[in-house]
């Protein structure tokens, strides 16, 4: 099934901004972050077409999974 993958900030660093990705039928969110080598430690929203979800969500045929990292800053 193909996908197209999103990645925003510092998760673009030596990867890509957008992709259209193939992935065999019961692939889950999980399974694309351990493709991507995203750290778990880092990962603040995730989203497939628009929605939060969770790491073990299935894909489907034309979703659109994005991933945002943790907003870092420093607190006062």
């Amino acid at each position: 099934m193909t996908v197209t993958v999103k990645l925003f900030a510092t998760f673009r660093k030596g990867r890509f901004d957008e992709s259209q990705r193939e992935y065999a039928d019961l692939t889950t969110v999980g399974d694309v972050i351990k493709d991507l080598s995203l750290p778990n430690h880092k990962l603040g929203a995730i989203l497939i077409n628009t929605f939060h979800v969770g790491k073990g969500l299935p894909l489907s045929e034309g979703d659109t999974l994005s991933f945002f990292p943790l907003v870092g800053g420093e607190c006062r």
